[in-house]
């Protein structure tokens, strides 16, 4: 099956930003608004919960995305197929803000960790890549 071809991902602009947060004696709100405090239209959520094995081990083709550790903590690994930054996901206040092919992997999921996922794209699993092999060679020159 041949791959189709795309650039890697820009490993340099994966960054963790502060999320806006608001307490009282209540407690802390933090929100999240799409075009304010993140650069692209949410067109999916979904979060991990009961992790039981590593996740991620793909790459998506056009998708932005926000992770963010809402309970726990996990490692969270980018690669560009030549350099690889991971990031240690913690707090509730923060997210891992990323765009597109760029070779994810996630683990180190202390036990009760619960991560949300704000994207950019609806799913289509013809969008992503899963294998570390075929991401390779979708970047191939």
């Amino acid at each position: 099956m041949a791959i189709e071809k795309a650039p890697a991902g820009q490993l340099g602009l994966a960054r963790v930003i502060e999320l806006p947060s608001h307490g009282d004696e209540r407690g802390v709100l933090t929100a999240v608004e799409a075009g304010v405090d993140i650069p692209f239209e949410i067109r999916r959520a979904y979060f991990l919960h009961h992790i039981v094995a590593e996740r991620g081990g793909h790459a998506h083709r056009d998708t932005h995305q926000l992770v963010i550790a809402l309970a726990g903590c996990f490692e969270l690994s980018l690669s560009d197929g030549q350099d690889t930054r991971s990031f240690r996901l913690d707090s509730p206040t923060q997210g891992l803000l990323f765009g597109p092919m760029l070779f994810i992997r996630m683990r180190s999921f202390d036990p009760g960790t619960r991560a949300l996922m704000l994207a950019s794209t609806h799913y289509d699993s013809k969008r992503s890549i899963r294998s570390w092999e075929d991401y390779l060679e979708a970047i191939a020159p």
